[in-house]
Order: C-alpha cells, then sequence, then structure tokens
C-alpha cells in the first residue's frame, strides 16, 4: 500500500522520540519517520500545561543501555545530576535501606530539545502543533492517524504502514482503537493510577540532616500518613536544589483521611511535606532556563504492569500508553528507554520484511517481557500488599523481615523473596508470632510473585497462544486481590 510515511509515532515525549532514533538506527535511515507532537517545538514533550512534570531519576544502566544499542549518549545539561543510588526511610525512620546503584536527575524540560535535534539528525520529520485524534484503519489493520493541525485549525489525516502511539496513560487512540486486538484498552483507574506531584525548588541549607536532603543519593520516604497508598520523595538536582514530591492513590487517600478526620488532598499533602523538611530553608521556586514553566505541577501515574498485549496489526504502544512506569516505585523513565530500542528494533525488521502484522509484531512484546516486563505483575502485587498495611507494620517488616539479599534483589529490579520469615529459623519466632499477619502476607507475596515471574517468562511467542497464557494470568492476579482485600 502507498502511503505518506512508513512509520507514524503520535507524541514527542521521551518514549516517542528515542524510539524515532531507534527506528532511524536500526534501518540506517532507508525509511520514512513522521513523528507528530501536540506542542510546538520549544515545549516538546511537555506533559501537562503546568511542564515535563516527573519525578526526574533515572538509572545510568537504563542510559548505559540505549548508548550501546542506538549510541544516543546524553551529558550535561540533560543529565542535570549524577547521584549514587536510592535510600528508603521507613515511616518511623529507623530502618533506612540503601539501593546501591547510579543513576541521574534529569532535566526534563532540556532533554527533549536534545532528543528532538538527535532525531532530526537522523532523517526523522516533525509535525509540531498537531494532535493525532484517532486511528484510521481498513480491512482490520490499522493504516494512519486522523487529528487537528492545532496552528490553523485544519484537519490532518496521514496514512503509515506503522503507527506508534506514544501519547501517554491516558491515550485516546488506545481507548478508541477502532480493530480487533488483544491490547487492554482501559486501566483500572481506583488500584492502578496514582496521582503525584512535585516542585523543583532552591533553596539554602537550613541543617545537615540527610534523611530529609543528600545531593548525592535520592531519598524516598513510605508513610502511610504522609503519602497514602504511595510514597514521598526528595531528589537532588544540585546542592541547593531539589525535585520534591509525593504520589498517593485516591483510595488510600480517603481511607487516611477518614482516620485521621482531616480533609488533605494530594497538594496539601505536598505542601506539609515541603514544609515540613528541616534541611531545606528560603525555598523558591527554580526558574532558570531549564526550569521555567515547569517548576511546578501535577500528573497521573499508571502503576500497574504493562499493558499484556502491546500490539495489533499496525499498530504498537510504547511508554505510559502501555502503561510502563514500575507498579513499586512510578518510575517510567527506564522501562520507557528499554522498550523505546526493542519497539524501534522490531519495527525495524517490520519494515526490512514488509509486514506490519501482528505476527510480526509480536517479537516485540516478547522481547519487552524477556528483558524488562517479567517482573511487573509482581511488583503490582507487592505494591497492592503494601498499600494495605499501616505505618507501623512497614516500620516492622523493613527492620525485621527485610534481608541484605531481598535489598540486593530490589537493586536488580527483581522481588524480594523474604526468606527472613521462616518458621525454621529459631531466631525469627518470636518476631513472625508477634506479627503473624504480616509474615504470612509477605510469604503469600513471595510465593505468588515467584509464580507471576515464571508465568510471564513464558510469554507466549506468537499472537496463538496468548489467550490461554493470559486467562491464566488474570486468575493469578484475581486471586491475589481477593485475599488482600
Amino acid at each position: 500500500m502507498q502511503t505518506d510515511y512508513d512509520v507514524i509515532i503520535s507524541g514527542g515525549g521521551m518514549a516517542g522520540l528515542i524510539t524515532a532514533s531507534a527506528i532511524a538506527k536500526f534501518t540506517n535511515q532507508k525509511f520514512s519517520i513522521l513523528v507528530i507532537e501536540r506542542n510546538p517545538k520549544v515545549d516538546a514533550g511537555k506533559k501537562t500545561v503546568s511542564g515535563w512534570i516527573c519525578g526526574d531519576a533515572v538509572s545510568k544502566r537504563s542510559i548505559d543501555f540505549m548508548r550501546t544499542e542506538i549510541g544516543l549518549a546524553y551529558g550535561r545539561p540533560e543529565l542535570e545530576q549524577p547521584v549514587k543510588g536510592v535510600v528508603a526511610y521507613s515511616p518511623d525512620h529507623e530502618a533506612p535501606i540503601l539501593f546501591d546503584g547510579e543513576g541521574y536527575v534529569l532535566n526534563r524540560k532540556i532533554l527533549p530539545q536534545r532528543q528532538v535535534s538527535d532525531a532530526e539528525k537522523l532523517g526523522v520529520e516533525f509535525e509540531f502543533e498537531t494532535t493525532a485524534e484517532s486511528l484510521l484503519s481498513e480491512n482490520g489493520r490499522i493504516v494512519g492517524i486522523s487529528g487537528t493541525d492545532r496552528k490553523t485549525g485544519t484537519k490532518v489525516k496521514k496514512t503509515s504502514k506503522i503507527v506508534v502511539d506514544a501519547t501517554g496513560s491516558a491515550s485516546k487512540l488506545r481507548q478508541n482503537l477502532p480493530i480487533k486486538s488483544k491490547i487492554q484498552r482501559e486501566i483500572d483507574k481506583e488500584n492502578d493510577l496514582e496521582s503525584t506531584g512535585r516542585y523543583i525548588l532552591e533553596f539554602d541549607n537550613a541543617r545537615d540532616d540527610t534523611t530529609y536532603f543528600d545531593p548525592d543519593y535520592c531519598i524516598i520516604h513510605l508513610d502511610q500518613d504522609l503519602a497514602p497508598g504511595g510514597y514521598a520523595w526528595v531528589f537532588p538536582k544540585g546542592k541547593n536544589k531539589v525535585n520534591i514530591g509525593l504520589g498517593v492513590q485516591h483510595k488510600s487517600l480517603l481511607r487516611r483521611n477518614r482516620r485521621l478526620s482531616s480533609n488533605d488532598t494530594l497538594q496539601s499533602l505536598i505542601d506539609k511535606y515541603v514544609d515540613g523538611n528541616p534541611a531545606m530553608k528560603n525555598r523558591r521556586l527554580a526558574d532558570g532556563d531549564g526550569d521555567s514553566g515547569n517548576s511546578k505541577g501535577n500528573w497521573q501515574v499508571p502503576v500497574r504492569r504493562q499493558n499484556d498485549c502491546m500490539v495489533a496489526d499496525g499498530y504498537l504502544l510504547v511508554g505510559d500508553s502501555a502503561w510502563m512506569p514500575r507498579p513499586i516505585d512510578a518510575g517510567g523513565i527506564g522501562p520507557t528507554i528499554v522498550a523505546a530500542v526493542l519497539a524501534g528494533r522490531n519495527i525495524a525488521v517490520a519494515l526490512e520484511a514488509e509486514d506490519a502484522s501482528e505476527e510480526m509484531l509480536w517479537t516485540y512484546n516478547t522481547d519487552y517481557v524477556r528483558a524488562y516486563g517479567y517482573q511487573m505483575a509482581s511488583f503490582e502485587l507487592l505494591r497492592r500488599y503494601l498499600q494495605t498495611l499501616s505505618n507501623e507494620k512497614i516500620s516492622y517488616g523493613m527492620k525485621h523481615f527485610l534481608s541484605n539479599d531481598d535489598v540486593q534483589n530490589i537493586t536488580r529490579r527483581e522481588h524480594p523473596n523474604f526468606g527472613r520469615v521462616n518458621l525454621l529459623n529459631p531466631i525469627m519466632w518470636l518476631r513472625i508470632f508477634t506479627h503473624w499477619d504480616l509474615a504470612v502476607g509477605l510469604r503469600y507475596t513471595a510465593k505468588m510473585s515467584e509464580a507471576l515471574i515464571e508465568h510471564n517468562l513464558n510469554y507466549p511467542t506468537n499472537p496463538e497462544h496468548f489467550a490461554d497464557w493470559h486467562r491464566k494470568l488474570l486468575r493469578m492476579m484475581n486471586e491475589a486481590y481477593q485475599r488482600f482485600s
């Protein structure tokens, strides 16, 4: 079929821009690629009217993966602050857990300009200030997009062999997919969507207190009163600059407010968290070139496993459109980088084969699940369980039931096995019996997580076997949800 482009990518954020460059790299720029971005070029990748709202943190491992696979490397000012790892604090602050592993806190306003430039050098075309509003279909496959040129108000139609959806978690393209597919169209908003918000602040040092600010480490505070169903964070962007905020699950916030006879909102909790930080004084919104228009804002983050199928005939999901942020910490940049590179590689193979069918694109599913996504269902399970626990139980569990092996597993993005919760170890008997329900819950979660990881590592290699695999996955997840409820 004669088309306007070989590939159209809807969305010029992190996912869309890396996917565009990856396709061009893997095909030696042989195919035509168009990125449709709703923002003007100077605001490429802007997520909301408030800016490029994000926690901004990513592991060095993910950045290195992109450099090794497609030769794209970032430096300052895109990589604003290097960090040595993450420190998570229990609600009582008595059980800090150090997760070693180098990473960066990014400047998300500056980074898209570098990514647009990289893509343009590889021959990628752009249509800025254009919205993709619906998918075009023909004979049961996707053949392009329909949208609006926001500069002129005129309707736009573009055809392609493959459409990549990088429009975010609330993607209207996915929700209104006009062909039959195995893709899940809607997320469980009550359980699997979190409201998050943050400030980017400059400040003067009030006192040295590395439990509240450390220029070398990202800090996470777990606290069901402070950030019900989520967590609060202090991510350094310099010695006197910080990305600080928190995320909450809506129904956990309602429970917390009833318990405390409070009417707190996401924003009031964020402001209380910032005001209560003893390490910072004379706080003010950052207003440098890389921060102007981006220093305050809220956004919604999916916190479930990735979409159980991410391809259809002529269509592919990447980034938040595929619900890729990790369920345990809502980190979306790392998985998006990995997925965008893998999507680019598989799209290149499909273009070379002149076959954009679901079956040809299916390898993207298996590649991503086996490289990264196989753990996500287990982390979804752990997140759902942790959201049922009180602060006292979280503090006790982190102090007595989380071993060094568990910490190392989490650092490697693997599931902890909670081996200390073992009745064969007489040293642990009293601790287990005084918190029997917690011990049983952790062991159950670990056991189910092992089964989920094994099941995901057996992700079907072709569409024909997906239905049976998917039924079993949903049965396992629902069994655990019912137990937690």
